[in-house]
């Protein structure tokens, strides 16, 4: 039987011989991967988040693709496209046309800087994350299983940079915030880099990434902890400070990363600590303020701390 902890641990350690942060993000990373869900990473440039999902790919043992969004970047860009095959014809003459994929096509996509494309060119990931296939020209095309996009973008208050839509951002599983290491972090990143670091190592391929969504599908959820889900994203709806609350796919997101939570924790049951521990990357994301409460200075982190704070957990005190 596997030991999921020690799995979660190994991963751990190697994302970390080349990304200097908090073990929380790798683990959230382990935890959308097998929800399954896709993850936005936001943060200022330089704090490293695309050596992040570099190493987390490796990791994986999962086929690698990034996209460099920019304001020309192109929807067939990211999905492809059919070509004309110069290099060969039909018996009269006529040439073929092929059809070259993009890179989305990949176990692990990396868009890089999403937001500094327009939303055109954002929406072209939406099939792709929802549904795990792509249609050119007409034609649907299945994507590699598994299939999980990591998107980096840049705060809003950065130059050039797009809101995501509503609809894209509620596709996320889950946003992650990588801030400025401490003091004590960045100098163990300049001791690190110093030399070459020692690389990430393949520690789980696409077939155990399979067995173990399959075995977090199988982690019991009581009804309490169900309720106790509900409960919170119906609050965010309520709250004066918010225009658009957290939504059902909101709910149907954290039960799952609860889950695979659980699962990598060593355990096939669901607590409500695994809840409440993942309730702020799961729903705040998706959160719109209200213009008076943002001119006030909330955020949607506030909002989701209230709803810990007010929504109360009925049940049995370990989750069964």
């Amino acid at each position: 039987m596997t030991d999921h902890a020690a799995l979660r641990d190994t991963v751990r350690a190697h994302i970390g011989r080349v990304f200097i942060g908090p073990d929380r993000i790798a683990d959230h990373l382990l935890t959308a991967l097998i929800a399954p869900g896709h993850v936005l990473l936001e943060g200022v440039p330089g704090v490293a988040k695309t050596t992040l999902a570099k190493a987390f790919a490796t990791t994986t043992g999962c086929g690698f693709r990034r996209i460099q969004f920019t304001p020309d970047l192109l929807p067939a860009d990211i999905t492809g496209s059919y070509i004309i095959d110069l290099r060969g014809g039909d018996r009269l003459g006529g040439q073929q046309f092929v059809l070259r994929k993009g890179p989305v096509f990949a176990n692990v996509v990396l868009g890089d800087e999403i937001n500094r494309a327009p939303a055109k060119t954002q929406s072209a990931l939406l099939e792709a994350m929802q549904e795990g296939q792509v249609t050119i020209e007409g034609e649907t095309l299945a994507l590699p299983d598994p299939f999980l996009v990591l998107a980096t973008q840049n705060p809003l208050e950065q130059e050039g940079v797009y809101p995501l839509p509503e609809a894209q951002v509620d596709r996320f599983l889950m946003k992650l915030h990588i801030d400025y290491p401490d003091s004590a972090g960045e100098q163990r990143m300049l001791a690190t880099y110093d030399h070459a670091p020692t690389q990430a190592e393949a520690v789980l391929n696409p077939h155990s990434i399979r067995e173990l969504r399959a075995e977090a599908e199988a982690v019991f959820v009581a009804p309490e902890v169900q309720a106790y889900i509900v409960g919170l994203t119906r609050s965010t709806r309520t709250q004066d400070a918010v225009r658009l609350g957290a939504s059902p796919r909101a709910s149907l997101g954290l039960m799952r990363a609860a889950k695979a939570w659980a699962l990598l924790d060593g355990r096939t049951f669901v607590l409500p600590d695994d809840v409440r521990r993942l309730a702020a990357s799961v729903l705040a994301h998706r959160l719109v303020l209200t213009p008076e409460a943002e001119l006030d200075g909330h955020t949607p982190y506030q909002v989701v701390e209230q709803a810990l704070g007010s929504v109360r957990y009925v049940g049995p005190a370990d989750g069964r």
